[in-house]
């Protein structure tokens, strides 16, 4: 019997492209894990918190339903785990308005830039934090609202635009929700 070239060629390509195709079992990435579709408080997409969860099998959301906030509960914290590891972090925090928050921006490197939301706002390349005055009819405080998260799968120069579209969502449902000004 004779084998013509072309088949021989052929014959030992499809060992390689089926290895291609298939990919090796070994030391590969798996898919990215199922997120709920609505995340910490109700405020986040599947889609919005698509870019920092990367990689994985199992997604683990931990959080109350809601960020409402009073002089008792004065902390609400969601997170997003993925395979164990801490991915997305949300926070509302609430104190009496003599009290003030820390934030020492000079610390941050590369440097935070101003967030234009709120009543002073920073982002920088794992996060952004907004800080709220809130007048009611009845009492007066302010919030923290902060967010942070693990930025591997974000592509470069992208996590600041990432965290400024989520703050803006977040600020959007803070003040509702932590009935800042009613």
């Amino acid at each position: 019997m004779r084998i013509r070239p072309s088949a021989l060629v052929s014959m030992a390509a499809a060992p390689i492209a089926l290895a291609v195709l298939t990919g090796c079992s070994e030391g590969t990435e798996t898919a990215a894990p199922k997120l709920p579709e609505r995340t910490c408080f109700g405020v986040f997409s599947r889609s919005d918190l698509g870019p920092l969860v990367g990689n994985g099998e199992e997604v683990k959301e931990t959080g109350p339903a809601d960020m409402q906030l009073t002089a008792a509960r004065r902390t609400s914290t969601c997170s997003v785990d993925v395979d164990g590891r801490g991915r997305f972090l949300a926070s509302a925090t609430r104190q009496p308005l003599e009290q003030s928050f820390f934030w020492n921006a000079e610390l941050i490197k590369p440097a935070a830039d101003t967030l234009p939301m709120g009543d002073k706002g920073i982002v920088y390349d794992t996060g952004a934090r907004v800080l709220l005055i809130c007048k009611g009819s009845q009492d007066t405080f302010q919030v923290e609202l902060s967010l942070s998260g693990s930025t591997d799968q974000v592509e470069k120069g992208g996590s600041r635009p990432l965290f400024t579209r989520l703050m803006k969502k977040f600020v959007e449902a803070g003040k509702q929700q932590t009935r800042c000004g009613v």
